[in-house]
């Protein structure tokens, strides 16, 4: 069954600058940060491969290495978001459900501008 078409009300470039410079913003702050990340991630230091270190001192370069890889991941994330809608404003897309179609409620869109889908979408995916 095909999606049902809905019209395509874009917002205006005066609405939309504001929300392009925080999501370019806040994509260079998440970049910086996940480059400072990967230098913290012990696995990084050259020198732990000369050093036969203590076991005790192993299991905590292996836990700073799952930490420091869970956060990368959950950055991967939001980068990939932030991109995500700021591709859609450039192409005219920005606050349409990309499941749906519909406009995104502007509440919504104000708490989390990086958002592509809608609440209901979103709902029924987490089901």
């Amino acid at each position: 069954m095909a999606a049902k078409k809905h019209p395509i009300i874009a917002y205006p470039e005066e609405v939309l600058r504001p929300v392009r410079d925080y999501l370019s913003g806040r994509l260079f702050g998440l970049e910086r940060r996940k480059k400072e990340l990967v230098k913290s991630d012990p696995y990084e230091d050259k020198a732990r491969l000369d050093d036969n270190a203590a076991m005790d001192a192993d299991a905590a370069e292996t836990t700073g290495h799952m930490e420091v890889s869970a956060v990368k991941q959950a950055m991967d994330r939001s980068i990939i978001q932030v991109r995500k809608a700021l591709s859609r404003i450039k192409f005219g897309k920005y606050g349409v459900c990309e499941k749906c179609g519909k406009m995104i409620d502007t509440d919504r869109l104000m708490i989390m501008p990086e958002t592509t889908i809608c609440v209901d979408c979103e709902r029924r995916r987490e089901k």
